[in-house]
């Protein structure tokens, strides 16, 4: 009986231990494998994610810009130079190819790097001799007439600050450019309007303030006059002065 009951029991606990030793064969399985090394995540908590959130035909996600890294808006913060200018014979400089107008336009545009549009007649009826051409601007003047011009004005919503530019005709602008200021108003409406003549004695001839008639929505800044025979003549003294100029203007 005893060797009996110790074979028994001897059994028994043979079976136990197979019993416990299957249980722990079956937990082991089960188990995940064991990362050795954390992911980039996990090294790098700010870099958002690991390389594998990511799928080879999927583009990563990009975090959202920074007001310094945001590209700058370009609506209304560029600079144009609109201009009106005559080449043939002059007053003073007698014929010439590139108009006085012309020289300051270009000179403004190199200083701010604005646009230029220059104005030119649908119908070039201007005659090249100085004397027929005056007797035409005085004709167009008493008759307040309002020529035509040829071309597609830039969108005028880009630019925040237009510079307007022509030769003095008879103390006042040449027609033309009331038709641009009427064709225009209302887009130029709450720009800053830079108006700039050129002259052989008549200065500004009131540019300004009859820019600021036509177009009261806007804001007229201090002009610029510059003779004509120096335009042609005097161009180191003439891109000093509009250089000058141009620095105490608020762009």
């Amino acid at each position: 009986m005893k060797k009996s009951g110790k074979r028994i029991l001897a059994l028994l606990l043979a079976l136990v231990l197979a019993i416990a030793a299957a249980g722990c064969a079956n937990s082991d399985e089960t188990q995940p494998p064991r990362q050795d090394s954390p992911s980039n995540a996990q090294e790098n908590p700010d870099s958002g994610t690991g390389p594998a959130d990511v799928s080879s035909d999927t583009e990563p996600s990009q975090a959202p810009q920074s007001s310094e890294s945001r590209p700058a808006e370009t609506d209304g913060t560029e600079v144009l130079v609109v201009y009106f200018s005559r080449t043939g014979e002059q007053y003073s400089v007698g014929v010439i190819d590139q108009g006085n107008t012309a020289i300051v336009a270009e000179m403004i545009a190199g200083e701010t790097g604005a646009d230029l549009f220059e104005i030119v007649p649908a119908d070039d009826h201007y005659p090249m001799t100085y004397d027929e051409l005056t007797d035409v601007a005085k004709q167009e003047q008493n008759e307040n007439a309002r020529p035509q011009y040829a071309g597609q004005v830039p969108d005028l919503s880009r630019y925040r600050t237009v510079f307007i530019g022509a030769p003095v005709w008879w103390g006042d602008w040449p027609m033309i450019l009331y038709t641009f200021f009427e064709n225009n108003a209302q887009k130029l409406s709450g720009k800053t309007l830079i108006p700039f003549s050129t002259h052989e004695g008549s200065g500004l001839s009131g540019f300004d303030r009859k820019l600021s008639s036509v177009l009261p929505q806007s804001t007229v800044s201090d002009g610029l006059a510059v003779r004509g025979s120096d335009a042609q003549n005097s161009r180191e003294s003439v891109q000093a002065a509009v250089r000058e100029w141009i620095a105490g203007l608020d762009l």
